[in-house]
């Protein structure tokens, strides 16, 4: 009996083992970092989580996370992007032609679109029940944007998901940890272990600018079209400012110096390791084109350069800067003034030899972030509560200065398309889709709308009223611009982080939020009306019981016996008892008085008509 139970067991792992390895062969986990310095002494830290699965209705999944794929199994999503955003990206300072600020920059609040894969007049709907559980999973006010007027359907910004496509966004929404937690639960490790360990709580949300974004994309097998494999994206966005420590060389411009930093300095963490469900783990440090060539400027006016080319062996020994560990890679890009990019696998650091990546500054360098054609912000324009108008206004910036104009060509800006959905009462929101065409010689330009102010019902004023209604941040596309990033080294593209980054996308950038003041009743009123109105009535009704439950005489004849002395009252008192009659008899009589008098009835008729003009002519 023992021997037959043991053959048992070992032929039941025997054939598990191949479906374990058949799901782990199916899923496929990917987590990387990616450093940058910016011009303005503040870091650039962006995380990308990549989480695979080839079939998104299998009953379980060891990696991929089973909330994420019930979602996309019942309410059929093709494409999913939302994002929890605080603070508002810089265009000016941080760039905005870069993969990483045209594909992850996002407006402040949260941000949500999605595409369909139902008949059209089943989109709303599927809409509506997405939020509901995007608000349920990530603890967030999503289920707001159900409402027909909190979100639109744009027509121009997919045209291969005309219909399917639905964008909303909530403004206001405040981002907090309540929103990060489940976000980390859908990562393997969670923030256990690798690269989300450095996720610390406080210094995510005491940086500048961090964006925590979701995007899934559900893509149907030629051969099967019943079944899809789901790409889950994950990334977080955050600009940290490092502790200032100085040098301990002195230069007369050293307040131009950038900070130096460590991992530990800027997250309070080191990296202990790898996520052990993770194909690959790696860390990047990138250099922009700009500021690589004012290193190489600056290793031009040193006597070391004169023995030394200008290879990856010179960068990676640069005079600028050290680093604390040396990278196992080094990537440049193909253009001429190109990045550089440094490469570090961290599967073989632990717990007793941590990773903690740092960038010490030797000399100071100035270089700026490479901008997009034009630079938009939006502004309000007049006064008052009943018009008002919004402008955007756009300016050139140095990228849009170097172009050459014929100078036989005559062009004008203009509008070249303009789609207008009016918005209605109640119903759907107003969305305004315009395809603006510019000259190259163009300075600035402002675009200008004007919109009426209107009263709303009671109810559908927020309980702030005074203080405005958000308008959302515009989408502003350059179609003719690409952002992306292009290496020699072809190995790169494996990672799911650079394949992302040098696959070459339309810049895209978002413009501000806007406060608009409109009319807003005077909400105490009402409780006014009410005020005066209960007064009125507890008046006329006391007033009314009184005279009809009061005696005129009886009260008198009380008050006359009230006024007889205290001595006189006890001598009468002690004179009836000796005499055996009764004290009554010694008073007076006071004569009978009738019950209705001429007075009461004034008192009755001048308040029953105070009550008829009130009913009939003062309401």
């Amino acid at each position: 009996m023992t021997l037959a139970s043991t053959t048992t067991i070992a032929l039941s792992l025997l054939l598990l083992l191949p479906i374990l390895s058949s799901a782990t062969a199916e899923e496929e986990f990917s987590e990387e970092l990616l450093l940058k310095p910016l011009p303005d002494r503040k870091v650039l830290a962006h995380f990308h989580f990549q989480t695979e699965a080839e079939h998104s209705f299998a009953s379980d999944h060891h990696i991929f996370p089973k909330s994420i794929s019930q979602l996309v199994k019942k309410f059929h999503i093709k494409a999913m992007e939302l994002s929890f955003t605080q603070g508002r990206w810089n265009y000016e300072r941080w760039g905005g032609l870069d993969p990483i600020s045209s594909q992850n920059a996002k407006p402040p609040g949260v941000e949500l679109w999605a595409v369909f894969d139902v008949p059209q007049h089943q989109v709303d709907v599927s809409w509506k029940n997405l939020t509901h559980s995007l608000s349920g999973l990530f603890c967030a006010s999503i289920n707001f944007l159900e409402s027909s007027s909190t979100y639109s359907a744009p027509k121009w910004a997919s045209q291969s998901a005309l219909g399917s496509l639905r964008y909303g966004t909530l403004p206001r929404e405040a981002v907090c940890t309540e929103n990060l937690t489940p976000w980390l639960k859908l990562l393997p490790c969670r923030d256990k272990a690798g690269l989300s360990a450095l996720l610390d709580r406080p210094s995510i949300y005491r940086s500048f600018y961090h964006s925590q974004r979701l995007h899934l994309t559900a893509s149907t097998a030629p051969a099967d079209e019943l079944d899809s494999g789901i790409i889950l994206e994950q990334t977080l966005t955050v600009v940290l400012q490092p502790n200032i420590q100085k040098t301990s060389l002195s230069f007369r411009d050293e307040f131009k110096i950038q900070p130096s930093w460590f991992l530990s300095s800027i997250f309070g963490r080191k990296v202990n390791g790898r996520c052990v469900l993770a194909k690959s783990s790696n860390v990047y440090l990138h250099l922009e084109r700009d500021l690589v060539a004012q290193l190489e400027k600056l290793q031009k006016n040193t006597d070391a350069y004169a023995d030394n080319g200008t290879g990856t062996d010179v960068l990676r020994r640069n005079l600028g800067f050290e680093i604390s560990i040396a990278p196992d890679r080094v990537h440049r890009e193909l253009e001429k003034s190109s990045s550089i990019l440094y490469e570090y696998s961290i599967k073989e650091y632990n717990d007793t030899e941590q990773f903690d990546l740092g960038l010490t500054w030797k000399y100071p360098v100035v270089w700026s972030c490479p901008l997009a054609p034009l630079y938009a912000s939006r502004f309000l324009i007049g006064s008052g509560n009943e018009r008002g108008s919004i402008a955007i206004s756009f300016k050139s910036t140095e990228l849009t200065k170097g172009f050459n104009v014929a100078n036989n060509v005559e062009e004008k800006y203009f509008v070249e398309r303009m789609s207008v959905s009016p918005s209605e009462d109640k119903v759907s929101t107003g969305m305004m889709e315009l395809v603006l065409r510019f000259p190259c010689e163009i300075k600035s330009a402002i675009l200008n709308v004007e919109f009426d102010k209107g009263f709303l019902h009671i109810d559908e004023y927020p309980p702030d009223a005074n203080q405005g209604f958000d308008i959302p941040s515009a989408i502003i596309s350059f179609p003719d611009f690409h952002a992306g990033l292009q290496f020699f080294d072809d190995s790169i593209s494996k990672s799911p982080m650079m394949s992302k980054l040098q696959k070459k996308s339309p810049v895209l950038s978002y413009t501000e939020v806007l406060l608009v003041p409109l009319t807003t009743p005077d909400f105490s009123m009402p409780y006014n009306v009410i005020t005066i109105t209960c007064t009125v009535f507890a008046l006329y009704f006391g007033s009314l019981l009184n005279v009809l439950r009061r005696r005129v005489a009886e009260e008198e004849r009380l008050l006359k016996a009230n006024k007889v002395p205290f001595l006189r009252r006890v001598l009468n008192k002690l004179s009836s008892r000796f005499q055996g009659g009764s004290s009554e008899s010694t008073q007076p009589k006071q004569p009978s008085s009738s019950f209705i008098t001429p007075k009461l009835i004034l008192k009755i008729i001048l308040v029953a008509g105070f009550a008829v003009v009130w009913q009939f002519y003062l309401k």
